[in-house]
């Protein structure tokens, strides 16, 4: 698994680890029922402290991308209820949208960025 951590990063490492989690499920390199490394394995790895691969997927199971599981560890389970997903991305996306405001993007600006990264997704 490749997983980059930049440590001069403002973003806390457990979103990074997170968010690259979430892209991955997004892009298909990690699929349902695929299970990802220990907490002491991917700690290890990465060179980071267990407790913040642990919040990381403390947060990733309580968003409902994975499941715990005591024998088979973290494991890819995608579980959504689609209004509460849309809310959530709409909570998101509000913030998001008040900075491109703020920074000056056009609405063209924001629906081109909004195209070009979906279609990395395959438009799922």
């Amino acid at each position: 698994m490749i997983i980059e951590i930049d440590f001069n990063s403002d973003e806390a490492i457990y979103r990074q680890l997170r968010n690259q989690i979430i892209l991955r499920i997004a892009t298909n390199v990690f699929k349902d029922g695929d299970s990802l490394p220990s907490v002491r394995s991917l700690a290890d790895t990465l060179g980071v402290n267990m407790h913040t691969v642990n919040k990381a997927y403390a947060v990733l199971k309580q968003e409902g991308y994975i499941k715990l599981d005591r024998r088979h560890g973290a494991v890819i389970a995608v579980d959504y209820d689609r209004r509460e997903a849309i809310n959530e991305v709409r909570d998101d996306l509000l913030v998001t949208l008040a900075k491109a405001s703020c920074k000056g993007l056009s609405r063209d600006d924001i629906h081109n960025l909004i195209d070009e990264i979906y279609n990395n997704y395959g438009g799922n």
